[in-house]
């Protein structure tokens, strides 16, 4: 399919007992990554994190994602293990991006369903992906982990958390035959208090694997991405997120930042962050 299969490939294996960092940077020198992952106070993780850049049809092709799981870990892990791979294998993937993205998304959903086999498991998971690809970034999102740029220095969100009591959510779910009420927060069923995710076999009428999808041109205004689980959102604003990581260069050492002040902050859930530098304004002064 390409002239490579990876260059780097940093993927995400989570621990239980501690957090993990890591990073790298494009054979291209066009982008820079890092990751940090902790399971935080909580005593299970299920949160899974992908951070990989391939070589697909002579274009090299980075791939980042963070995965929150509910309900057992067992979605968010098949996501990160199959999402991309089915992405990258579509035949349009570089000639129409979002169209295979939006596919790979359902197909992936679809597949984890049929995996299951038993009809009491019942695990799900969120999605919040970037795919680079030449000059184009690429931002994909079902349920509540979100994507934060940092453009011209403004953090802009580029990635809508999908909650059930959202005017157009809630209709889409009524419009199907479920509802939306108030236990603790508002959940769809009474139950999930994400109204887009993975897996969720009980629901899966109401609650759909659709990415909402947004694209950005990288160009030397385009700074850094921020992705990130709820366990970072939860407790730190898209600007104080930004703000904090700006004058971070490593973006490893960004990404730990953000998890640290996270738990510092009190977060009770999972954290996992990964930042993603762009280089276009260094790399193009150096040619």
């Amino acid at each position: 399919m390409g002239y490579l299969n990876s260059v780097f490939s940093t993927s995400g294996t989570q621990i239980d007992d501690g957090p993990v960092s890591g990073g790298g940077l494009s054979q291209d020198r066009k982008f820079s990554y890092g990751f940090a992952s902790s399971p935080g106070k909580r005593s299970t993780m299920e949160d899974f994190y992908e951070t990989s850049i391939a070589g697909v049809d002579g274009e090299i092709v980075g791939l980042f994602g963070v995965f929150d799981g509910h309900g057992g870990a067992r979605a968010a892990e098949y996501v990160k293990q199959n999402l991309f791979s089915n992405l990258i294998r579509h035949p349009e993937f570089i000639s129409n991006t979002r169209s295979a993205i939006a596919h790979a998304y359902n197909q992936t959903d679809s597949d984890f369903l049929k995996s299951e086999n038993s009809q009491n498991r019942d695990a799900g998971s969120t999605a919040s992906t970037a795919v680079l690809v030449g000059d184009r970034l690429l931002v994909a999102n079902v349920g509540d982990s979100r994507a934060v740029i940092c453009r011209d220095g403004n953090a802009i969100a580029v990635s809508r958390d999908h909650k059930p009591d959202q005017t157009d959510e809630r209709q889409r779910i009524e419009d199907a035959g479920g509802f939306v009420m108030w236990a603790g927060t508002w959940r769809v069923g009474g139950v999930l208090a994400v109204s887009r995710a993975f897996g969720d076999r009980q629901l899966k009428q109401y609650v759909v694997a659709d990415p909402e999808i947004k694209e950005e041109v990288i160009d030397g205004s385009l700074e850094f991405l921020i992705l990130a689980s709820d366990g970072l959102w939860d407790v730190v604003t898209n600007e104080d997120a930004v703000s904090m990581v700006k004058s971070i260069e490593d973006p490893e050492e960004a990404a730990k930042r953000l998890m640290q002040e996270a738990y510092q902050r009190g977060s009770a859930d999972n954290i996992t962050c990964v930042v993603v530098r762009f280089l276009v304004g260094q790399t193009s002064s150096q040619q």
